[in-house]
């Protein structure tokens, strides 16, 4: 059962525009640190290593639907996946595409739509006005929607410092309301506003070449307030970063600790929990109901995911001290080992 122990990191936080590399295209040492909102100008000079995508994670009450826009230089790996919450189908379509051809992703978050255009799919992710529109289309799926936080919504920022060559910026934002139609084989459903959520992994950065990471998000309402649940671990592991945070009602809470993360790898739907050391910060149990397992193995580059749907219960503290339950709140955690 994989455990990690606790550090405490001792993060900055960035508050003003600032730009991910040097001109020699190595970690702009000024960059690192965390941030509310997207402030870093994300830039990737050269060509290898460079890793772009965008992730978007959807849960509405009968369907859990994720869109993926991905170039690894060397290729492009994009994806349409849909869950049926109900019947537990998935209706999966990724195209794998050399030298990342038909994939467009900006420099930095927000100066421009992502895009993917593969055989059999079409994706393109537009942000603008504090919304995003979210459109999809394979032989069986059209996704159209749109995600509108409220105003003053936050997110997390977060650069991870492996080596002056080797760094990652990454945006986590969860708890982000979302509405529109999801059609699968010929039948429309319903996203509902004020049921359904949306949480964006936004990622800039090169990579060492073998990486594994556990991510977990959530979003929902628990008495009356908006909760988003963000918490991570293994990737960061001795860089000083961490990419775990509460969001409270659109405020986020930054938590500075390396996490614990307990679960059982021969039963992936089994209780994960997650916490600190010593349980003074954070106290999560997450309790799945489908496991999305993939593999990919093209000999340069091959991964293994196991992306576990579920519900978060217990507690993560605020800036005051506050222990903030999340108690029905849902979403995902995982496990990710990668050779990129």
């Amino acid at each position: 059962m994989p455990t990690d122990h606790e550090v405490t990191a001792h993060e900055r936080e960035i508050t003003e525009a600032v730009s991910l590399c040097l001109p020699s295209g190595r970690l702009n040492p000024a960059a690192i640190g965390w941030s509310r909102r997207p402030l870093h100008h994300t830039e990737l000079r050269g060509w290898g290593r460079a890793k772009r995508w965008e992730y978007w994670g959807v849960m509405t009450p009968t369907h859990v639907i994720g869109l993926t826009v991905a170039s690894l230089d060397y290729a492009a790996q994009h994806q349409v996946w849909v869950l049926d919450r109900a019947t537990g189908e998935e209706v999966d379509h990724v195209a794998v595409v050399p030298f990342a051809r038909g994939a467009v992703l900006p420099a930095s978050l927000g100066l421009g739509p992502a895009s993917a255009t593969a055989r059999g799919l079409e994706i393109t992710l537009t942000e603008g006005d504090s919304r995003t529109l979210l459109r999809a289309r394979t032989e069986r799926v059209t996704v159209d929607l749109l995600s509108m936080p409220d105003v003053g919504h936050e997110s997390l920022g977060v650069v991870v410092p492996w080596s002056g060559r080797r760094f990652q910026y990454t945006v986590k934002d969860v708890a982000r309301p979302v509405t529109g139609t999801l059609v699968v084989d010929g039948v429309a459903h319903d996203v509902p506003d004020g049921a359904s959520w949306a949480v964006l992994d936004h990622g800039r950065g090169r990579w060492p070449y073998s990486m594994r990471w556990n991510w977990g998000a959530g979003s929902g309402r628990v008495d009356g307030a908006v909760v988003g649940v963000q918490v991570g671990g293994r990737w960061t592991d001795g860089t000083g970063s961490t990419e775990n945070a509460l969001l409270l009602d659109g405020r986020l809470h930054k938590n500075s600790d390396e996490l614990v993360w307990e679960y059982d790898r021969s039963d992936w739907l089994a209780p994960w929990r997650v916490h600190d050391a010593g349980r003074e910060r954070v106290d999560l149990e997450f309790t799945p109901f489908h496991e999305r397992a993939s593999r990919m193995n093209l000999g340069v580059v091959a991964g293994e995911t196991h992306q576990c749907f579920g519900t978060w219960a217990g507690w993560m503290t605020a800036d005051d001290g506050e222990r903030v339950r999340v108690d029905g709140v849902e979403g995902w955690a995982e496990e990710a080992r990668n050779r990129w």
